[in-house]
């Protein structure tokens, strides 16, 4: 393999998506800093925390389902419950962060456009939400690249002192995109 391709090579699969999306610029203290960012909603800081805390469950829920199938199955219909709360929350929470917009988006940072321009190495507050699935992630980025366009910026950031579970459960999200394009073009194929 040259040099070029593996320069080319990218770590992560990366996904076209229509995300809600609101970033802020970090200060100085707050981009050294490595504290967990807590976002001014209530909502949204609830429906991080909802997501991240069923991920934590879900080995927990494993273990049940091989011991007590019933029990299992009834923490799955709630589990279901929760989801659908969530997806109301993350609805009302829509109109806070603005209306979604395409992006692209890997485990390893996010593209955007944006109005203005942003300094390269300057480092965000990545406000995201997640649909249909409602998952809500503030998340920190470097800029590493702004290129002007015609009417704005296309932003490059990698994203910065993610934890696991942050990262699990976009990896998760992704994968769950991806398997709905393909199933979506499988469809599209066989009705030719």
């Amino acid at each position: 393999m040259s040099t070029l391709d593996e320069e080319e090579r990218r770590e992560y699969y990366r996904i076209d998506d229509m995300i809600a999306l609101q970033i802020k610029t970090l200060s100085a203290p707050e981009a050294a800093g490595k504290e967990v960012l807590l976002d001014d909603s209530p909502l949204f800081n609830l429906l991080s925390e909802l997501h991240l805390s069923e991920f934590e469950a879900q080995h927990l829920l494993r273990q049940l389902s091989e011991k007590d199938r019933t029990l299992a199955a009834f923490l799955r219909v709630q589990n279901k419950r929760l989801d659908l709360l969530s997806q109301i929350m993350a609805r009302g929470l829509l109109d806070e962060v603005g209306a979604p917009q395409p992006v692209v988006i890997s485990e390893g940072g996010i593209d955007f456009h944006h109005p203005a321009p942003v300094a390269p190495d300057s480092h965000l507050a990545v406000k995201l939400v997640l649909m249909p699935q409602a998952l809500g992630l503030l998340l920190r980025a470097r800029v590493t690249q702004c290129t002007p366009q015609d009417d704005g910026f296309e932003v490059a950031t990698e994203f910065e002192s993610m934890t696991d579970a942050q990262r699990q459960l976009l990896a998760r999200y992704i994968l769950q995109k991806q398997a709905q394009e393909r199933r979506l073009a499988r469809e599209q194929s066989d009705d030719f």
